[in-house]
C-alpha cells in the first residue's frame, strides 16, 4: 500500500470523508490502472495496481490506424478493469480518470477508437496532448522532489521514454527551464530495426545512430546545462532498477551511477524479445521495449553529461492521481508555473509588465467574484489570467489591430503545461480584449463548438472590464472593492482623484459584460477621493 501527498488544495468533497478514484493509462505497449483512496487529510493511498498488455502502439505506429482487433482488445481489458472496480466501490465514471497518449493521439481513427470505448464502457475517454503531458508529468515530479528536498536546488532532466514518445522537461532550482515532447519511442524505434533489416551484429549501431540523432536535437533545444541529475521515468528504467536492487522500498528513490546503469543495460541490448521473456519473466510486449529503452536513456545520459541517474517508482500516473485528488483543478505549483512561463513570453514581445500584471490580477479578482452565481469553470480562471498577462503581446507586431496579432503570437507559442486547446483558448480571449465583439463573422470564433464560445465570451467580458480599469497604464484602480447586486456590478475604488479615463473605458469596454451578465458596471470613487457618487 503506497501513500502519496496531492499539491493540491482540497482534496475531499466532504470534510472528514475519503473516497475512491481509479485512473487508466492507455499507452502505446499497454492500458495500466491504478485504484487509490483519496483520504480525508488530502493524501492519497493506492490500493492496487493494474497492468495489460495491449499493442496500440504497434498499430499506430506501422499503419497509422488502431486495428479492430486491438480496439477489441482495449475494450476487454477496460471492462476487465471495470469489474475490479467495482470490488471497491467504484461504480460511478466521474470516479475515473482515463487518458490515452501518442498511441491514441497520432492514429487516424482516434476519435472513433474513443467514441467505441465510451460506448462500450461509459468511461470518457481524454486523449491528451504533448503539452497536457508534460503537465501531468510536472505533477507526478513533485513527488520526486518531495523524496530529495535537495533536488530543488540542482538542475534536473526528467526523462521518460516511453512507447510513442519521449517527453524531456529540464527544471532548475524547481522552475521549469525547458519542456518539449520528441518522437523517440521504443517501439518506433523496433519499427526502424525491422523495417532495415539489418543482421544482428549491426543492430546496436542502428539503434545507437536513431538514438543520437534524437539526443543531439534535444541538446540543441535544451538550454545549457552542466552535469544535470537525470530522473528516468518509464517502467523500462523501474525493471532495470529491480533488477540492480533487490532492496527497493515503496515510493523510494534508487541512486545509481551512469556506469551501473550502463553496463546493465549492455546486457539486455543485445538479447533478442523471446531471450528476455525467458530470461525475466517479461510479457513480449514489455521483452521488445525493454533493450531500445534502456539504449536510450544511456545515450541520454552521455549526450547530456550526466553521472548520475535516478529512479523512481513515480509514475505518469501518480501526476494523474495528483490531478483527480484536486478534483481536476490546477494546484497552485502548476499555475504559478504556467503565469512564469507566460510572462518569460510576455517579456520575449516587450509587453508593459506592470499593466499585464495588473489586468491579470483584476480579471482573476472579478473572476472569483463572479464564480459561483455564474457557474465559472474554476479551470478556466488560469487561462483567463495567461491571456490576460498577454493580451498586448501583438503590438509587437503592430499598434494596429494589436488584438489579432495578439492572437496570432499566443495561438503559435508553445506554453508549459497547458494544451493546444487552453492556448487557443487563451488567444481568442486575448483577441476580444478590443474593439469587435465575438462574432460568428470571425472563422476562428465561428470555428468553436457552442460551449467553447459561450466560454470564450464570459472570459472576454471580464479581460475587458479588467483592461478598461488601467486605460492609463497607471495602475490607479488598485485594490478596489467589487460588490454585486441585482442588477449592478459596484466598483470602488478608494483614494483614486479621477477615474474619468476608465469611465470612457468602461462605456466603450463594459457592453459584452452586460450581454453576457446582465449586470451594469458601474464605477466609483470611495473614501478620500470626490463624493463618493457611483458612476455608470
Amino acid at each position: 500500500m503506497d501513500e502519496m501527498k496531492p499539491s493540491g488544495p482540497g482534496t475531499c468533497t466532504e470534510a472528514g470523508k475519503s473516497r475512491m478514484a481509479a485512473v487508466i493509462d492507455i499507452g502505446a505497449t499497454a492500458v495500466r490502472m491504478d485504484i487509490a483512496e483519496i483520504v480525508h487529510d488530502g493524501g492519497i493511498r493506492r490500493l492496487e495496481s493494474l497492468r495489460k498488455p495491449v499493442a496500440l502502439g504497434k498499430d499506430t505506429f506501422t499503419t497509422g490506424r488502431i486495428g479492430q482487433e486491438t480496439i477489441g482488445r482495449c475494450i476487454e481489458v477496460l471492462k476487465g478493469f471495470q469489474s475490479v472496480m467495482r470490488e471497491y466501490g467504484i461504480t460511478d465514471n466521474s470516479q475515473v480518470l482515463a487518458v490515452a497518449t501518442s498511441s491514441v493521439r497520432e492514429a487516424a481513427n482516434a476519435d472513433s477508437f474513443r467514441d467505441r470505448v465510451i460506448v462500450a464502457t461509459g468511461i470518457r475517454l481524454r486523449i491528451i496532448d504533448e503539452a497536457e503531458q508534460n503537465r501531468l508529468t510536472f505533477l507526478a515530479a513533485q513527488e520526486v522532489f518531495a523524496l530529495k528536498p535537495d533536488l530543488a536546488k540542482a538542475s534536473v532532466l526528467f526523462a521518460e521514454v516511453g512507447g510513442g514518445s519521449t517527453e524531456l522537461f529540464l527544471l532548475r532550482q524547481g522552475r521549469v527551464a525547458f519542456s518539449n515532447a520528441y518522437q523517440l519511442g521504443t517501439l518506433r524505434m523496433r519499427e526502424t530495426l525491422e523495417t532495415s533489416l539489418a543482421p544482428s551484429e549491426r543492430v546496436r549501431r542502428i539503434l545507437g545512430q536513431h538514438i543520437g540523432r534524437a539526443t543531439e536535437t534535444m541538446k540543441r533545444d535544451v538550454p545549457p546545462v552542466a552535469g544535470p541529475v537525470l530522473v528516468a521515468m518509464s517502467g523500462d528504467a523501474q525493471f532495470a532498477a529491480s533488477k540492480m536492487s533487490s532492496d527497493w522500498p515503496e515510493r523510494a528513490l534508487l541512486t545509481l551511477d551512469i556506469k551501473t546503469f550502463s553496463a546493465f543495460a549492455d546486457k539486455v541490448i543485445p538479447l533478442a524479445a523471446d531471450k528476455l521473456v525467458k530470461r525475466f519473466k517479461l510479457s513480449f510486449e514489455e521483452a521488445e521495449t525493454l533493450g531500445p529503452g534502456l539504449f536510450a536513456y544511456v545515450i541520454l545520459c552521455r549526450t547530456f553529461a550526466v553521472e548520475t541517474i535516478l529512479i523512481p517508482k513515480t509514475t505518469f500516473r501518480d501526476g494523474l492521481l495528483r490531478e483527480i485528488a484536486s478534483e481536476r483543478s490546477w494546484n497552485d505549483a502548476f499555475a504559478e508555473e504556467v503565469v512564469r512561463q507566460a510572462m518569460l513570453l510576455g517579456e520575449k514581445y516587450a509587453i508593459d509588465e506592470k499593466h499585464a500584471r495588473f489586468v491579470a490580477d483584476m480579471s482573476v479578482r472579478l473572476f472569483r467574484v463572479l464564480q459561483s452565481e455564474f457557474h465559472l469553470d474554476p479551470r478556466h480562471e488560469l487561462i483567463l489570467r495567461v491571456a490576460a498577462l498577454l493580451h498586448e503581446v501583438g503590438g509587437y507586431i503592430s499598434n494596429r489591430s494589436h488584438h489579432k496579432h495578439s492572437m496570432y503570437l499566443i495561438q503559435n507559442s508553445t506554453l508549459f503545461g497547458l494544451s493546444r486547446e487552453d492556448v487557443r483558448l487563451a488567444a481568442l480571449i486575448a483577441r476580444y480584449h478590443r474593439r469587435a465583439l465575438p462574432s460568428l463573422n470571425h472563422p476562428e470564433f465561428a470555428a468553436l463548438d457552442r460551449d467553447t464560445r459561450i466560454t470564450v465570451s464570459k472570459k472576454a467580458a471580464i479581460l475587458r472590464v479588467a483592461d478598461a480599469l488601467d486605460r492609463n497604464h497607471l495602475q490607479l484602480a488598485g485594490n478596489p472593492r467589487i460588490e454585486l447586486t441585482k442588477d449592478e456590478m459596484m466598483i470602488t475604488i478608494d483614494g483614486a482623484e479621477d477615474l474619468t479615463l476608465e469611465r470612457l473605458a468602461l462605456k466603450e469596454k463594459g457592453l459584452l459584460f452586460e450581454d453576457i451578465y446582465g449586470l451594469k458596471v458601474v464605477l466609483r470613487e470611495g473614501r478620500g477621493a470626490g463624493e463618493g457618487r457611483p458612476h455608470a
